[in-house]
This record gives C-alpha cells, structure tokens and sequence, in this order.
C-alpha cells in the first residue's frame, strides 16, 4: 500500500472559496417553498419520488475506495491482503483525516474461488476486523463481474470463479455477445439469469446464495460497522451492458459503442418477444445500421436519420426490449437482495442501505438519440426520460441509486464529442426531487402526507468518475453534492486510495475536502 509516515499536519489556515456552480439548463426549474422544487422536464415524463434524507447542513459521510491491488493470489493459490502493514498506516492515516469509513470490493471470484457452494471468508474477515478495529465504518460492494475493466495488469486481475469460467469455456453463450460473436467473460449475461446452467443453479440463484453466505459470516457487522451494501448489477459492478470494452481495444473514447445481446438466451427472449407483438419478422431482425464501436452518431443511419433508425417502430421495439431486459435483471438481483437483507433494512438508524451504481455513459448526451446510453441499455433520447424505470425499482426495494461524476464539468470535456456529465447529473437529480409544496395553516400536513404517499422514496448517493484530487474537482463535488435543488446526497464514495492521495498538496486538499463535507471547521 502507501507509506504515509511523511504526512505532516494540515496548516489550518489554508481555505477555499466555493463559487457557486451554475448549471446550464435545459429543463426549467422553480423554486418551490420550504427549500423544495418542482421540475419542468420538458418532453421527459414527469417522475413522482420523495427523496430520503436531506444534505443540507449536516454530515455526508466520505467512504474512500480501496484500490483493485489490495488483493492478490498466493502461490498455492489462495486469496491474500496484499501489503497489509502498508495498508494499515494508510487507513490510520484516512481515519485521522476525518474519512467515515472504507468500501471495499467483495469479489465472487475470489470468495466462492474453488469450488460452488465452498465460500472462503477468511481474508475479509481479516481486513473488516482491522476496518473495526480503527473505527472506520463499511461499504461493501458485491462484486458479481471481474476487476477486467480496472486492473492495472494481468497480474493482480480477478476473473469469475475458475468453476463459472470452466462453464463458460464449454458454452460461451453464458456470457454477453456484440454482433461479432465476440464475448467477454467479464460477467454473466442476464439470459441465463433464470437458466440453471451453474452446477444445478441459475445466474441469480448463484448471486443469492452468494450474498445469503455474506450475511450470515457477517451478521454481527450488519449496520453497526457495515453501513452501505452496493449489489453488483453488471460490469463493473454498474447496471449496463458492457456495450464499450475498453480493456481488449474493441472500443475508445467516444465510440458509441454496440449493442450486446447477441448471445442464444437473449436472442431466443428477444424472438418470444417478436412474435408476442405480432411482428414475426422482427424475430431474427438486428439493428444492422448501427455500425461500430468507434463510429460517431453522425455516421451511423440508427441513430440518425435512417429508415429503420431509433425513433422509428422498429427501433422503438427494440430499444425498449434491450432497456427493459436490463431493468428486469436489476429488479430479480434487487429482489433477492432486499430477501436476504430484510432483517437489516428496517428504516432505524442501524439499518444497512442497499445500493444500485448506474455508469456514467456522458459523451454523446448532447445529440437527439443519446447512441453512447442506448448501446449502454439506457432508453434514454432527447425525448425519453430512459432512467424513469429504474427508479421505479429501486423505490420498490428502498435501495439508493449511487450516481457518478460528481466532480465534471461540460467545458472539460472535448465539445465535438458532445459531452455533458452536468446534463447527466442534472437529469438524474430531476428523477429525485421531492416535488413537495408547503401549505399553510391546517391542511399542509394532511396536504403533505397525500403527496407522500403518491410518491415513491429513493435514495441518492455519489461518486466521481476519474480521479480529482485538486481543489477545483474536490469544490465541485462538495457544490454538487450540497446542489440547493437536490440537497440529497446521503454518502460520497471517492474513487480510490493510491499514491497519489498522500502526496503533501494533494493530501492538504483531501483533508479540507473531508472536513467541508462533514460540515467541520
């Protein structure tokens, strides 16, 4: 890990300003009173939440990511912490700053590693007690895919389970395909979600059996130390199809990506769904005109003006099939979860929240069809509000909806790519506002409590998307976090501890952010 013996104490003169940020707008907002807003979405559906909780004035708690390196295989092949006297000054160090505690990747591939059924929990019981014992608190991320996307090597790579990747040796349809047939075995594809391909069990019996395992070997953890618990949904832990694989150099930035349901489970779902219709001659029919991984929206008749292009039947059938499969295998996975964490879900101050990442799909956002989010499996156009759904489903099952890039700004990002994380961010802000008015007198509270209960309750938590250590980035993410207008953010996880955070300016900026977002002075 980090040698953090040369830190030296924050001179506590130093200070920030905090210019207020102004979004740019696309969508009309009014202030409502009592600090609350309606939200004009303009061709979007007008969604109905309450927001859990309020950032105003009070705590935000600062998780800080464990790096991908900290675990590692031994020569006997056995799961290890690596560095672990390194790793503890590092996490001393964080704990002095202010940091609420610590989340770590709990990975499938390493846990239930030999064999199915046979979990190994000897090397998290080990660092959750060193967590505990320096008074740091936990979010644990149930990391259902591999570290392929992340790792900085082949070394330290964590794959699926060597059983799960034995299978998908023989059959590769367990995996998600783009239109090449080419297949990752990044994670799972949601067709075999109910197929019992896995030793007798399907995909989502292995990821129950997997968090009921998690639960019982950690009962005595559940909402004292292990505060957050993010379900692993997809790659990279996110909900999304792997529709831009950057780590085998099939896509770069800003490609839009393809689609990814070229495997037999979801093409054979995808034919039912055709003849359901009455559209036989969908059954067999692609979005031929999609082009490439690496093409640009202007290039390609989809996402453009084409005959069978995204706006049109064709394109309306298939775009809601493909988004509505990937909220389906959120709504299964969340269910199961909320079965198995029922008993640590109860709404009191011990609870343990449940946690959904979305990706962070930014570039092209600012064109009519969005074609980066719809390869992705966002529904989400110009003229489609494509994370409605989701919310839907997280209310169901009172999990929070974790929202990236917290710390970007349109201007930095290339104008010809046509990128806007502050129009991403906005949006999904807007899904969460509490359109909430004060009445006066007698009726407000009657008023209130009707309006309540029209309403679905989310929760919101945040992270950032690269890696921001400077005062700028840091500001930014304490403006956004503390946004008047959402004002809803119930944690903040940085992404990630490394080398860099101990640097002396840099760590002077960290410390300042923490105490800034935890309202210390």
């Amino acid at each position: 890990m980090y040698d953090c013996r040369g830190l030296v104490a924050l001179n506590e003169s130093t200070s920030w300003s905090f210019p207020g940020a102004k979004w740019r707008r696309s969508r009309s907002i009014s202030l409502a009173k009592r600090g609350f807003c309606i939200l004009s979405m303009g061709n979007h559906t007008q969604p109905r939440y309450v927001v859990y909780g309020s950032s105003r004035g009070r705590d935000i708690p600062i998780f800080v990511m464990m790096p991908k390196d900290t675990f590692g295989i031994d020569s006997s092949g056995t799961p290890r912490i690596r560095r672990i006297k390194a790793l503890t000054m590092s996490l001393k160090a964080l704990k002095l700053a202010g940091v609420h505690g610590i989340a770590v990747e709990v990975w499938w591939g390493l846990v239930e590693r030999s064999s199915p059924f046979s979990y190994n929990w000897f090397m998290y019981e080990e660092l959750f007690k060193l967590i505990l014992e320096l008074g740091l608190k936990l979010h644990v991320a149930l990391a259902f895919h591999s570290s392929v996307h992340t790792s900085c090597g082949t070394k330290n790579h964590i794959s699926l389970p060597p059983w799960v990747l034995k299978i998908g040796g023989i059959n590769k349809d367990v995996y998600y395909r783009d239109q090449h047939g080419i297949c990752s075995n990044d994670y799972l594809t949601l067709g075999v979600d109910h197929v019992p391909l896995f030793c007798g069990r399907t995909a989502l019996q292995c990821y129950e059996d997997f968090m009921l395992s998690f639960v019982t070997n950690f009962r005595s953890l559940m909402g004292s130390t292990i505060e957050e618990v993010s379900i692993g949904l997809g790659p990279s832990g996110e909900l999304r199809y792997p529709a831009h694989p950057v780590h085998d150099g099939r896509w770069r930035f800003p490609g839009i990506g393809e689609f990814q349901c070229y495997d037999k489970y979801m093409m054979e779902d995808l034919r039912q769904a055709a003849y359901q219709l009455g559209k036989p001659e969908w059954a067999e029919k692609k979005p031929e005109s999609a082009h490439y991984y690496n093409s640009h929206p202007s290039e390609v008749p989809f996402f453009e003006d084409g005959e069978e292009n995204f706006l049109s039947d064709y394109g309306h059938f298939f775009l809601d099939w493909y988004s509505a499969k990937l909220i389906q295998h959120a709504d299964a996975v969340l269910a199961s979860a909320t079965s198995v964490f029922k008993n640590n879900q109860d709404g009191q101050l011990n609870s343990v929240l449940l946690v959904a990442k979305v990706g962070g799909v930014h570039w092209w956002y600012r064109t009519p069809s969005h074609a980066a989010e719809l390869t992705a499996g966002y529904y989400n156009t110009a003229t489609r509000d494509g994370y409605d759904p989701l919310g839907t489903v997280l209310s169901r099952h009172r999990a929070a909806l974790h929202i990236p890039c917290l710390e970007m700004l349109d201007n930095e990002t290339p104008r010809a790519c046509c990128c806007s994380p502050e129009g991403l961010l906005e949006q999904a802000f807007s899904m969460l506002l509490m359109s909430l008015l004060a009445f006066p007198g007698k009726h407000f509270l009657m008023s209130k409590m009707q309006n309540v209960a029209r309403k679905k309750i989310l929760f919101v938590t945040g992270r950032n998307a690269t890696e921001r250590l400077d005062k700028d980035g840091l500001c930014r993410i304490i403006t956004n976090s503390r946004y008047s207008e959402a004002d809803c953010i119930r944690s903040f996880t940085y992404w990630s501890m490394n080398e860099k955070i101990f640097q002396f300016d840099n760590w002077n900026n960290f410390v300042l952010f923490v105490k800034k977002m935890s309202n210390r002075r």
